[in-house]
């Protein structure tokens, strides 16, 4: 059975799990960072704003996780001491200003009724679940939002622009990636729902 429930409602008991989920779909693009996922749930397990994030449990245990924003609001608030701590002094810095300049930042696009959903991932052992697609209906059925907008998704996604596609999501815009044969995908596609009704 797949439940969700927001993170901060499940507590801080759980703020290691979900890092963990987190630190593994996002492997990839964690690299930089560290290889060594432990380090990296180590390095970001402080930084999650838990009320941001709702979690997928997969008999009681944390399967996938998305955030949701709106506004100026961020789902993460990393502190340099804690990147430093676990990543070492120079490279823990170094890290602090990527993780700033790349992963914090509201839409271009904000008002009242705008909800921006972002870091959607499912834990590599419950993929082909249904726990993506039960996260991603509950974040959509939440009151006081009329779109949902989805950011900076690899064009090679293929399952996630699907699935996407599937809950009525439309491309709105595609940025160019640099150097992208380095980085493995062309551009980055930007998807919007607008709920009508």
């Amino acid at each position: 059975m797949i439940e969700v429930r927001r993170g901060d409602e499940l507590g801080e008991d759980y703020r290691r799990r979900i890092t963990a989920v987190l630190v593994h779909g996002f492997a990839e693009d964690f690299a930089f960072f560290s290889s060594d996922p432990r380090k990296l749930t180590d390095a970001f397990e402080h930084m999650i704003l838990l009320n941001r994030f709702y979690v997928a449990l997969l008999e009681g245990e944390p399967a996938a996780v998305a955030s949701v924003t709106t506004g100026a609001q961020e789902c993460f608030a990393p502190r340099w001491s804690e990147i430093r701590r676990h990543l070492g002094a120079v490279h823990g810095t170094i890290s602090h200003l990527v993780l700033r300049s790349q992963f914090l930042g509201a839409a271009d696009e904000t008002r009242a009724g705008l909800a921006e959903i972002g870091f959607v991932t499912t834990e590599p052992g419950s993929q082909g679940r249904g726990v993506a697609t039960a996260l991603m209906r509950h974040i959509l059925a939440l009151p006081d939002y009329d779109e949902f907008v989805l950011r900076d998704i690899k064009d090679t996604n293929a399952p996630a622009l699907g699935l996407y596609a599937k809950l009525g999501f439309t491309e709105y815009r595609r940025r160019p990636v640099k150097f992208a044969r380095r980085a493995g995908f062309t551009d980055y596609v930007s998807m919007r729902l607008t709920q009508t009704g």
